[in-house]
């Protein structure tokens, strides 16, 4: 139900946009997060975004990653700027879903992003 994108190679300092998009149109968007993991570290919260909007961040992201939403196009993305080779990692959706009166759990595929020179 998950689709995330944008992942690449980017150098230090640059920019990457993380899209994930819900594939049903039956479902709308409660709360997602963007959660990361890199090579032999436990996954990680990177940020949050809940249905009204309100906006959570890990220390280590604050002030350089905006997450953001589409309620048209059903689709969170996470804006990264000045990125660190320590942010190298795969990064997931996960969202928690609603048709009607019930909601669903759901994970992304993941995306990797490598910050490299």
């Amino acid at each position: 139900q998950l689709q995330a994108s944008g992942g690449g190679l980017v150098q230090p300092g640059g920019s990457l946009k993380l899209s994930c998009a819900v594939s049903d149109s039956l479902f709308s968007i409660n709360t997602m997060d963007w959660y990361r993991q890199a090579p032999g570290k436990q996954r990680e919260l990177v940020a949050g975004i809940t249905s009204g909007g309100s906006t959570n961040y890990a220390d280590s992201v604050k002030d350089r990653f905006t997450i953001s939403k589409d309620n048209a196009k059903n689709t969170v993305y996470l804006q990264m700027n000045s990125l660190k080779p320590e942010d190298t990692a795969v990064y997931y959706c996960f969202a928690v879903l609603e048709a009607g009166t019930y909601e669903y759990d759901y994970w992304g595929q993941g995306t990797l992003v490598t910050v490299s020179s």
